[in-house]
């Protein structure tokens, strides 16, 4: 199966140098598209996408992950319940719920092949009720303390909960390594998460028309900070946004951002690797 035989954009031109996913979802785009998880690491490979992270939202998809990682040397995982779920699990079956599903996660943050959890953290978006953030915040304050007990990098999902995501974050307090997924704050808010020492990892969103505050942001963000991720399924950069996304199209956001920050493409992809591997801590001893 090729990308055109399931209707999916082109393969965008090989970037001149390998660069890594740090955020993606391949069984959620295997789902959505078609495009199965061996296509989608050859389709990435083929353009210059030569690693990814996996991502879990929940325990299932966590597992899912952790068995991805050790079937791939191309593949490494994160593990946790989104922020979303947590909200839902504890309307469903209260703390003791949500307790139960944070004790089956945490045994799997120690798993090889695990570099990250998350995504964890905060969305007052799409949960806008007080028991939900009351959950929300119970479980991320969980995996602030499985990033630091396990030496992980925390992968943080921040959804209109700014000002609390920082609250938390200094009340628990910061562990070495932190990610901000799918940053979508503007240059202020950048600062103060820069502040903290967090890496800004950005999403085809970046290549949006409107999104302007987040274009700047990328701007004041130094260099060696900077991430680049696709969340496959979702967020599908200019120009091919509104159909699937996956870890191919991801050249389409570097060589996007490359441009609006003025860099050598080739130094570009260089630096989004080294940066993700310091972020991640792939390569030393995962």
């Amino acid at each position: 199966m090729t990308v055109e035989t399931l209707g999916l954009p082109a393969l965008p031109d090989a970037l001149p140098r390998p660069v890594v996913d740090n955020h993606t979802h391949l069984l959620s785009t295997e789902e959505f598209s078609g495009l199965t998880v061996a296509e989608s690491l050859r389709a990435a490979a083929e353009v210059g996408v030569g690693r990814v992270i996996e991502v879990g939202c929940d325990v299932p998809s966590s597992r899912d992950a952790v068995d991805l990682a050790a079937r791939y040397p191309t593949v490494r995982a994160t593990v946790a319940i989104h922020p979303n779920d947590a909200a839902r699990i504890r309307a469903a079956g209260g703390d003791a719920g949500l307790d139960e599903q944070l004790a089956l996660l945490e045994p799997l943050v120690a798993q090889p092949g695990v570099v990250g959890v998350g995504e964890t953290g905060l969305d007052f978006y799409r949960t806008r009720d007080a028991d939900g953030h009351v959950a929300q915040e119970r479980s991320f304050r969980a995996h602030i303390g499985w990033a630091k007990e396990y030496d992980r990098t925390l992968v943080i999902h921040d959804r209109d909960a700014h000002d609390d995501i920082l609250r938390v974050l200094d009340d628990e307090g910061v562990p070495e390594r932190v990610v901000m997924h799918c940053f979508s704050g503007d240059a202020d808010f950048a600062r103060r998460c820069l502040d903290r020492g967090a890496y800004l990892s950005f999403p085809g969103v970046v290549t949006f028309g409107s999104a302007g505050s987040l274009r700047e942001a990328a701007q004041v963000t130094p260099l060696d900070r900077i991430l680049v991720e696709t969340d496959a399924p979702y967020l599908t950069p200019a120009p091919r946004r509104g159909k699937p996304n996956a870890p191919y199209l991801m050249p389409h956001t570097v060589r996007f951002l490359a441009d609006l920050l003025g860099q050598d493409l080739a130094g570009f992809c260089d630096r989004v690797v080294a940066n993700t591997d310091a972020a991640y801590g792939w390569g030393s001893g995962d």
